[in-house]
């Protein structure tokens, strides 16, 4: 198994990042042809090209099409959010579902549908942007007040807490307001009804957030060495990290006002991808982008078949694969696919 770990990180990155384009792109191919309702890949390249009028055509164009793209620029940001927590928190468990930002974006788009009914979706991504903020700012916070500072397992605890208690303040909007089912469109955690007009607001973000992610990728290499290190080849550490925070909520934000309140896919996806390309961030960021893509199509499509008609939430999709991932990097204490 080490011999074959050792073949797989040693072979050339960029041959690694072509063939994780090629899974990636085939992936969303087949998830956008398969559903409940049988269509083809006549389709769905007709779909692409805009030409048609088949019912499998109207289906993939209007409802295939922008759920994939979702999910799949969803995925990307969440890994990418979550390798970027981990470098620079030095922390193997760090995720924006487990600490706080998700739940905070989620929180805030429930007081952003309560106060304002009509709020449209710019609307509710920047309320996305300032709950993940404010959620990170509580673990944070919290999670540095004793002394020694913020541990590893000080964050996931402090993350634990706050992000129940965001939880239980999103569900108490909604009950109080009795916007409870609007709210579970986001919080069910899938791209149901998502629409192009949606994607053509939130996309723009989430692309700015990656490309700023890939320029500052060398200094999360940087910062995930030691606090010395980083300042010693000359970091200005406090800068960086205030400017990777902003990433991480431009993206965090941006996934929760599309899917709603996911976790695990930030823990998971990074330490994955250093099995295959090592410990470079400037490797593992381009790497997570089109792995974490991968991922959620293809749990969003195990989430429309494995019930068909019927959906299964892509959230408990995920969390099945993430907890034992989680338990397992724990026992491992973070090194197990360093």
């Amino acid at each position: 198994m080490k011999k074959v770990k050792r073949e797989i990180q040693h072979t050339a990155f960029p041959i690694k990042l072509i063939i994780a384009i090629i899974v990636c792109f085939f992936t969303f191919l087949i998830a956008t042809k398969m559903g409940a309702k049988e269509t083809s890949f006549a389709d769905v390249f007709n779909a692409f090209f805009q030409k048609g009028s088949s019912p499998g055509y109207s289906i993939i164009r209007d409802i295939r099409l922008p759920r994939e793209v979702a999910v799949m620029f969803v995925g990307a940001a969440l890994a990418v959010s979550g390798a970027i927590m981990q470098g620079m928190t030095r922390n193997p468990l760090a995720d924006p579902g487990l600490l706080g930002l998700t739940s905070g974006a989620n929180a805030a788009l429930a007081f952003a549908l309560a106060m304002l009914p009509s709020v449209s979706t710019f609307g509710i991504m920047v309320a996305c942007f300032i709950g993940a903020a404010a959620g990170a700012g509580l673990v944070f916070g919290i999670g540095s007040m004793q002394k020694g500072g913020f541990t590893p397992v000080k964050l996931v605890l402090a993350g634990a807490a706050i992000s129940i208690f965001l939880q239980a303040v999103a569900d108490a909007i909604g009950l109080y307001f009795k916007i409870s089912k609007n709210i579970s469109l986001w919080t069910a955690g899938g791209a149901i009804g998502t629409t192009w007009q949606q994607l053509s607001i939130v996309i723009p973000f989430i692309l700015i957030g990656l490309l700023f992610a890939l320029l500052l990728s060398r200094q999360v290499t940087i910062l995930s060495l030691k606090e010395d290190v980083a300042t010693g080849l000359g970091q200005n550490t406090r800068r960086i990290r205030w400017l990777l925070f902003i990433v991480i909520v431009i993206l965090a934000g941006a996934a929760v006002s599309l899917v709603g309140n996911m976790a695990f896919i930030g823990l998971m996806i990074p330490h994955i991808v250093r099995a295959i390309v090592g410990v470079d961030y400037r490797h593992i960021i381009p790497m997570s982008i089109f792995t974490g893509a991968i991922f959620m199509l293809l749990a969003d499509l195990v989430g429309r078949m494995i019930h068909a008609p019927m959906e299964t939430p892509v959230v408990s999709i995920v969390a099945v694969l993430g907890l034992p991932f989680f338990l397992f990097v724990v026992r491992k204490g973070g090194s197990a696919f360093q």
